[in-house]
Order: C-alpha cells, then sequence, then structure tokens
C-alpha cells in the first residue's frame, strides 16, 4: 500500500491515531527534509526513510518499494487532496494501492487566522505556474487566496493588480503558519510595490482586488477596445466583434476538458474569450498573418490566458497535421480554403463534436450554405445558423445616429453521435 499522509499546519506533526499506527507500520517514508523533521520524534529507530525526489524520480521509487512488496508512507504538507501531491498519486496509482489520510490545510488555517469563511474565498495555486494566471481570476471585490512560488511573491502579484486596474488593492501575507515564527503582515499593493520585504518562501497571500479600474473583464463581452489589434483605431481591426463574440461563445458551450481549434484566429477575440471563460478547456489557435499573430500574442499574454491558449503559427490546413484532434472547432478566417477545411474538420471531430463557422462575404456564405445542404442530405448533424447585424450608437453633429457594422452569418452543425 501507500500511505498519503498530510502533516497539517505545524512544526509538530498532527496526525489522527490511525496515521500513527500506520507510520509504525510502513518500510519506508518519504518525504521533504523539512516534513520529515515534522515527525522525527514519531519514528521507531530504524525505520527507513527518504527524501522526496522529483515527481519524474518519485515513480521508480515507489514502484521499487511496492514490488518489493514494501509499503511505503508519502508525507504531504496540510491537505494532501487539496492542491497538494495526493492528485498526482490518484492520477498515477490504482485507488486500491492507496490510501490517504486528511489533515488542515494551510488556506483553512489561514481562513481561521483572518475569521474568512473558505466558501468566500476563490482559491488560486501559482506555484508551478505562471503569474500571468492571476489575470484570469482577479474580479472586482473577489477576495483571492493564493498559493505561490519564488516567480509569485507579493511583490509580483501586487504590481500586477495595479498593471490589471486594481490600484487599491490589499494584500495580506501569511508566512510560515503553524510555526513559532508565524507572520501576518498587511498591506496596500502600492505599499509592497515599493517595499523591500523579504518573505518566508512557506507563505500564502491573500488579496482583496477592490474595484475594477482597468481593462479585465467581469463578464463575457471584452469591450473590443481592449484588445490590441492590427491598427491604430481602438475597436478595429481583424477581430470579431463584441456582439457577434458573444454569439460565437454561446453557440461553441465550452467544457471541462474540451479540445478547441480557432481557425483564422485573427488578433484572437474569440481564443481569449473561450480561453478566458473556460479555463479547463484547451484552445488553439491559428494564425499565419505576421502582425495578427503577434497581436494574437499579445492578447494572451494581456488576459493571462497563458496555461490553456495555445498559438498556432502557420496557414490551415497544412498546420492542422499533428494538433490533438479537436471535439470543438470555430472557423473565422480560411484564406480561400473553406471547402477543404470544412471538409477535413468535419471527418476529424468524434460524435457529438461541434463546428462553427462565420461568414461575411457573400461568397463565404454561400460555402457555407452548400455544406449545410451536404448535411441535410447525409442527415449526419444538427444544424443551427444565426445572422447577426448590428448597429452601434454613434454622434454626428451632437445628434444620435446608428452605424451598421456588415451582417455576420454563423453557422453551427453538431455531428450525430453512434446510432443505438
Amino acid at each position: 500500500m501507500i500511505h498519503v499522509v498530510g502533516l497539517g499546519v505545524s512544526h509538530t506533526a498532527e496526525l489522527s491515531a490511525e496515521a500513527q499506527r500506520s507510520l509504525q507500520q510502513v518500510d519506508l517514508v518519504v518525504g521533504s527534509a523539512r516534513q520529515l523533521a515534522t515527525i522525527e520524534d514519531l519514528l521507531s529507530i530504524g525505520k527507513a526513510t527518504a527524501e522526496l525526489p522529483k515527481l519524474a524520480e518519485l515513480r521508480p521509487l515507489v514502484d521499487g518499494a511496492l514490488a518489493e512488496q514494501k509499503s511505503v508512507m508519502i508525507l504531504a504538507s496540510g491537505d494532501p487532496l487539496f492542491y497538494g501531491i495526493g492528485r498526482w498519486f490518484s492520477r498515477n496509482f490504482a485507488q486500491t494501492d492507496l490510501k490517504f489520510y486528511p489533515a488542515v490545510s494551510s488556506l483553512q488555517t489561514a481562513c481561521h487566522r483572518l475569521g474568512i469563511a473558505l466558501q468566500d474565498l476563490e482559491v488560486l495555486s501559482l506555484h508551478g505556474r505562471p503569474l500571468g494566471k492571476l489575470k484570469t481570476r482577479l474580479r472586482q471585490n473577489q477576495p483571492l487566496l493564493i498559493l505561490t512560488d519564488s516567480q509569485s511573491h507579493p511583490q509580483a502579484i501586487a504590481k500586477s493588480c495595479i498593471d490589471c486596474g486594481f490600484p487599491q488593492a490589499q494584500l495580506t501575507v501569511l508566512e510560515t503558519l503553524g510555526y513559532p515564527e508565524e507572520q501576518i503582515r498587511a498591506f496596500s499593493a502600492a505599499e509592497l510595490v515599493a517595499a523591500q520585504n523579504d518573505f518566508d518562501p512557506l507563505h500564502l497571500t491573500l488579496v482583496e482586488p477592490g474595484s475594477n479600474e482597468g481593462y479585465l473583464p467581469e463578464f463575457p463581452g471584452i469591450p473590443d477596445r481592449y484588445f490590441i489589434t492590427d491598427t491604430d483605431k481602438p475597436g478595429k481591426g481583424m477581430i470579431s466583434k463584441r456582439e457577434v463574440r458573444l454569439t460565437i461563445l454561446s453557440l461553441m458551450q465550452l467544457s471541462r476538458g474540451d479540445q478547441v481549434w480557432d481557425i483564422g484566429a485573427g488578433c484572437g477575440g474569440v481564443a481569449v474569450e473561450l480561453a478566458y471563460w473556460q479555463p479547463l478547456a484547451t484552445v488553439n489557435a491559428i494564425e499565419h498573418h505576421p502582425e495578427r499573430l503577434q497581436c494574437l500574442q499579445a492578447n494572451r499574454t494581456r488576459f493571462g490566458v497563458v496555461s490553456n491558449l495555445q498559438v498556432i503559427e502557420g496557414r490551415a490546413p497544412e498546420v492542422l497535421q499533428g494538433l490533438t484532434t479537436p471535439n470543438k472547432v470555430f472557423i473565422g478566417g480560411n484564406d480561400g480554403e473553406l471547402p477543404q477545411l470544412l471538409a477535413q474538420v468535419w471527418e476529424l471531430l468524434p460524435p457529438d463534436g461541434v463546428l462553427v463557422a462565420s461568414a461575411v462575404t457573400e461568397n463565404t456564405k454561400q460555402l457555407l450554405m452548400q455544406f449545410w445542404q451536404q448535411r441535410t442530405e447525409a442527415a449526419d448533424s444538427q444544424v443551427e445558423t444565426t445572422q447577426v447585424a448590428v448597429s452601434r450608437g454613434e454622434t454626428l453633429a451632437g445628434q444620435l445616429m446608428y452605424r451598421p457594422n456588415l451582417p455576420v452569418n454563423l453557422f453551427k452543425f453538431v455531428k450525430h453521435g453512434a446510432a443505438v
């Protein structure tokens, strides 16, 4: 058996009676030097121990022990199954080989120190993740409790808050919780950026963002002017306009685990919003035009969708070879390759896969109508089509007028599942 034991938040281990019994019975105990020190007084003489290696080396270590019919105990900080190593074990070993022992996590302890209910907070782990991911979770007046690493230290978080438009953010840094040197300090974002404080590596940061004065969205439908585009006019350029983009988001209906292609992504309006509002989907944005590609990369960074938005440089359909097979595809640009793209994507899509395509020109509309006719004759899909015609209000000589945009035709095809 593999015993994964939470140690709680203390300089001495806080083990249940069951965990203590298992500790006496296992053949090998694995943990960091700090973790092994917390259970030193509980180890029987001669008990075999090993320092926790990198994950690539941990699997062979555990497999070797199991092959010799030895039981292993893995020490974990706090709760092993809440942003802990327990998840890695669940993914890599059979459930019948695992036994977990829960404990109070550092996140729970932080809430109790501050008198804040855990359900009133959002939790984000930046440990081993890019700092830019913070942008996808900052919301007006929504407290955010963050697990950090050396790249997401409090000063970096404070600077990111200010840069994104949360200058009134308040940050509380909780260091070495459960140890005699425990320390809790509160700062404004401006104070923290200017400060030269050094913080213990063992810390959490609570961010209370305050009002949103910047460009990060609170709800789907990011204003066009907030995107970086291939023109010096805000809100213009190769980007789907907000009203059309919202319809596309509704048609795509992204879910956890979706693999998405955005073909002809332009400056990235659709790809960014898809990735922003569904962080557990993977979006591949395909673009070949150099200026638009540069804007796409810039918007990926600007909105923090650095974990689940992948930018693919190249021209479809050639560049599609080798990409993970999608279950949802949006075709926004096609460079005259639409018939081939439609046929290739439709062949690749699994049952219940979704294909959404847009048309502005009459030629593209006719090609999509032909594809619609093919699907109707084959009776292999559910089809939905919408024309979005938007007129935006402007002033002319002090008078309100509505200036129409070109209508956009949207087609959605849902591939029928296998016959029962």
